[in-house]
């Protein structure tokens, strides 16, 4: 697999699509990270790390609304990708869905949110967005 990232959100796409519960994922560090980015900014439910075998597993029960049964993540777009690198500077940080949206980036401090990073003024990689 070339690109795990892009592996990761749509895996996450089509559980969404199918209205899935609960989706199962390979783990790595970046996907830890990432996993822990959309729990904090409320785009899913919950999470587990299963480190039982080599190379473990990230357990992530989705989000919907309780009447409209929408989820709350409406697109995940993957932005760098291994064949073109994009960086944001901290003075051009992408602005998603005109502030409604997250942008998470990858920088020197670790993985974060683009409001975040421009707190911290550091720069870094566009990992993806969403919205």
């Amino acid at each position: 697999m070339t690109d795990p990232i892009a592996d990761y959100l749509t895996r996450l796409r089509n559980a969404i699509k199918a209205n899935h519960r609960v989706v199962e994922l390979p783990a790595s560090n970046i996907k830890k990270e990432i996993t822990k980015v959309l729990h904090e900014k409320g785009y899913i439910q919950n999470y587990k790390f299963d480190d039982s075998s080599v190379q473990g597993t990230i357990k992530i029960a989705l989000k919907y609304h309780p009447a409209t049964k929408a989820p709350a993540i409406l697109s995940l777009e993957r932005i760098s990708k291994p064949g073109l690198r994009k960086y944001a500077h901290v003075g051009e940080m992408p602005r998603v869905l005109n502030g409604l949206g997250v942008a998470i980036l990858s920088t020197s401090k670790g993985v974060m949110t683009d409001k975040e990073a421009k707190q911290m003024n550091v720069g870094g990689e566009v990992l993806c967005y969403v919205y």
